[in-house]
């Protein structure tokens, strides 16, 4: 595994070499590409003059990938782990540099993700729409958007009807009774632009449990739609998405082994997303506002073996931003001034069979203030900063700042900085339990979790633009950390002492002569908790390689993908004693060759070594697998 990883950083570093002239057909550089995310403002800010560290996942990469399930390509960004319990349909968490799961704030299509109950987003229910694309933004950023942005900022975003007008569809069918697929019609009716879509996965399911033989399966749907009107200055927005959620699940032996078993039953997930905006740009497009208002609402079911529901829990929110910037100067000079305020009301309520008498919601609600300020001169040197004041009703009030740097060499290496604070409000089951008779007593006098965090790196361009490789250092503090604990009672406390995180990321984007493309990336992380114990489920090594082709014609290509998951820890939940989970490698390999105009026969297997791993203590892992299909776009 050692020898994989070092070939790795290996392929990585030297991929300048491999490229000693420009591909024939490059048209985008991979140095200057706008990452949305990064300001409050629409327009965002270049990763040219960014001082965060950001990747970008194009539309393009998820298609060489044949990505289904968008946690899985998460796998190939520098600083991010990713976990999943049991097959496609268990809880998914996505940490970013050592932070915890619920320190990522999760956005889709501007709309907050993560369920209330639960604090954080579940990425079992995020299926690839065409077309879509995803940022990631890593490092504080709770000046600009407020809690759960300590770790970063992951940004899903799908294509408008004006940027991907036309029919775009595909349907697969593989290994373990598989059956995938994606659908959606966009296009434009004057000032009027409309995309509406839908997708499926189904898996019959494999065997997760180590000593087991049921079957762990999922169905998984999305429905979406996006909509839009532009006149002059003016517009409108609408965005809607309804996630449904079927899935098996394992009871665990918490008793001896911690092992996944047979018997669990299954749990029903149902979550609503919504959002409507106006827009409205005057003073030539200087002055832009922005009010939107979106809500949330997610309900989920679990049931046991003979089909009576258990417990369950709804989590509600409703959000309202209204954002004003303004751009002075010009190209060789421009600075842009924003202000934006947020306000958000969060609601929730555990249930089980087992309640008896009241059982109110909980609820939350917070204030945000925001100023940023971005500086650009002459396309070269990127000086920005933010502020934010949070009023929370059941809180202390918060202060986060966020600072980032950059400036390029004629010589084409670019250096780049950014440091910030981050917050972490607690979760409604932190402060007010799970639910009456659940066992676990909330404790509503805990403090928000800090970070305080900085990053220093270099990034060097080659080929023009179309190459480049960057090297980033990143440490942060995490202050009053959340944890359980038994004595007394079975609670959560704020951890006294801080939790460091440090490491390395290493990424190189290479746009390769004859069709080719290259996109790697490494990451070293050292992550300890308050009394000095390395991190559950943090890799010190992961690393990342791809290799897409296309031929000149467009008519086939293929894409190998090789990723390794360094040794990690977790906890056996019946003796309660950390475990390694060995280091594992997985490659994957896919084609595809169009048949005729729009209409193309696609295929993959994925874990081509069969290699056996695990992700968690308890739980094994699917083996190779195997997919084919058909896509069309008219």
């Amino acid at each position: 595994m050692k020898n994989t990883m070092m070939s790795l950083i290996a392929v990585t570093v030297a991929t300048p070499a491999l490229a000693q002239t420009a591909p024939d057909d490059a048209t985008d550089s991979v140095t200057d590409t706008v990452v949305v995310t990064a300001a409050r403002a629409a327009g965002g800010i270049s990763t040219a003059t960014l001082g965060s560290s950001a990747t970008l996942l194009s539309a393009q990469d998820l298609a060489d990938r044949q990505t289904v399930i968008v946690s899985d390509v998460l796998r190939d960004v520098p600083g991010v782990s990713v976990n999943r319990t049991g097959a496609v349909g268990g809880m998914t968490q996505v940490r970013i540099r050592g932070a915890e799961s619920n320190h990522t704030l999760v956005l889709i299509d501007g709309i907050e993700a993560a369920d209330p109950y639960y604090g954080e987003y579940d990425f079992a229910s995020l299926v690839a729409d065409p077309g879509a694309r995803v940022e990631v933004l890593r490092g504080e950023q709770s000046a600009l958007y407020g809690s759960d942005a300590i770790g970063g900022v992951i940004n899903y975003i799908t294509a408008s009807g004006r940027e991907m007008p036309g029919f775009a569809g595909n349907i697969e069918a593989g290994s373990f009774n598989t059956v995938n697929g994606a659908a959606r019609g966009a296009g434009t009716v004057g000032d009027f632009d409309y995309a509406v879509g839908g997708s499926y996965s189904g898996i019959g399911g494999y065997v997760v449990a180590p000593d087991g033989s049921r079957p762990i399966g999922s169905k998984i749907g999305t429905v979406n739609g996006k909509f839009g009107y532009r006149s002059g200055g003016f517009a409108l927005r609408g965005v809607v998405r309804y996630t449904h959620i079927d899935a098996d699940v394992n009871d665990q032996d918490y008793v001896v082994t911690g092992n996944a078993i047979d018997s669990g039953g299954n749990y029903l997930n149902d979550a609503v997303y919504a959002l409507v905006g106006a827009h409205y740009d005057t003073a030539d497009g200087r002055w832009s506002n922005d009010l939107s208002a979106q809500v949330q609402d997610s309900q989920r079911h679990y049931f046991d073996d003979t089909g009576a529901e258990t417990t369950g829990d709804t989590g509600r929110r409703k959000k309202v931003s209204f954002v004003s910037a303004l751009k002075l100067g010009d190209d060789a000079v421009s600075h842009v001034i924003t202000g934006a305020v947020d306000y958000e009301h969060e609601e929730y309520r555990g249930t089980s069979a087992f309640i008896t008498g009241s059982n109110p919601f909980n609820s939350t609600e917070n204030w945000g203030l925001v100023g940023q300020y971005q500086l650009t001169i002459g396309g070269r040197l990127g000086l920005g900063g933010a502020v934010r004041h949070d009023i929370n009703q059941r809180f202390r009030d918060t202060t986060t700042w966020h600072l980032q740097a950059s400036y390029r060499f004629d010589s084409g290496t670019r250096i780049h900085a950014a440091g910030g604070t981050g917050v972490k409000a607690p979760v409604f089951s932190e402060l007010f339990g799970y639910a009456p008779t659940s066992g676990f007593v909330g404790n509503p006098n805990l403090k928000p979790e800090q970070s305080t965090g900085w990053e220093a790196g270099v990034e060097q361009s080659f080929l023009a633009g179309h190459g480049r490789i960057d090297v980033t250092y990143f440490n942060a503090v995490l202050r009053h950390k959340i944890v359980s604990t038994f004595d007394p009672v079975y609670t959560v406390i704020n951890a006294t002492g801080s939790s460091p995180h440090q490491g390395v990321e290493v990424s190189a984007n290479v746009d390769l002569p004859a069709g080719f493309r290259f996109d790697g990336s490494y990451t070293y992380l050292d992550a300890h908790d308050e009394a000095d114990v390395v991190l559950t489920r943090r890799p010190s090594h992961i690393g990342s390689a791809n290799l897409a082709w296309r031929a000149k014609t467009d008519r086939f290509g293929a894409n190998l993908t090789v990723r390794y998951n360094g040794d990690s820890r977790d906890t056996n939940f019946a003796t309660f004693a950390t475990e390694t989970l060995k280091a594992y490698t997985l490659v994957n390999f896919g084609a595809d060759v169009t048949l005729a105009r729009g209409v193309s026969l696609f295929g993959r297997v994925e874990n081509l070594l069969d290699t056996d791993y695990r992700e968690n203590v308890g739980f094994r892992s699917p083996g190779r697998a195997g997919y084919g299909g058909i896509k069309a776009r008219i």
